[in-house]
């Protein structure tokens, strides 16, 4: 992660507060900090998945959504999940912003905390991506359905956000399955 990369810090109403580096964000249980979650599914409804790569600084390892990320200070948030869908993925798409929560998770072996108002949008998108082996290590197509077992069952092979935006996402009436 380079020392530079900065995060937006906000409030529980998502106005911005300043910005910090983004491990400081992460560091003593977590600033609030505006993130994003990009879920892409193709035209028969399956949702594309990514494992994220293990040299990952948390959560590494672990099953999430297509992309996620922070905007940087000056950037909106579209603008970032654009740049890191096509940084992490090698995807493309326009984006459609949906909802946002707020959520807090400790990673327990690295002592970080995600404390962040996580923005999610979807796209629309039926090739192969082009993986970026810093960033994931691997993906996957998955039914709706066979993602609700999964996350019933492993729950521990998904980052903590990922359950969360998912149910929010099917609490909006289909508008990615």
């Amino acid at each position: 992660m380079p020392a530079e990369e900065r995060v937006i810090l906000v409030d529980k109403n998502d106005r911005e507060l300043g910005s910090a580096e983004k491990i400081n964000a992460h560091e003593q249980g977590g600033q609030l900090h505006r993130a994003f979650s990009v879920f892409i599914r193709d035209p028969q409804g399956r949702i594309m998945l990514q494992r994220r790569a293990p040299s990952k600084y948390h959560f590494a390892g672990l099953w999430t959504n297509t992309c996620c990320g922070h905007p940087r200070p000056g950037e909106t948030t579209p603008q970032a999940a654009t740049r890191r869908l096509q940084e992490e993925m090698g995807i493309r798409v326009e984006l459609k912003p949906l909802t946002s929560f707020i959520y807090k998770a400790h990673h327990e072996p690295t002592g970080l905390t995600e404390h962040e108002i996580d923005h999610v949008l979807v796209g629309e998108f039926e090739a192969e991506p082009t993986l970026n082996p810093d960033e994931a290590d691997d993906w996957r197509w998955i039914e709706p359905d066979q993602l609700d077992r999964e996350l019933a069952e492993s729950p521990d092979r998904f980052t903590p956000w990922f359950p969360i935006a998912w149910a929010k996402l099917k609490q909006l009436g289909g508008a990615v399955a």
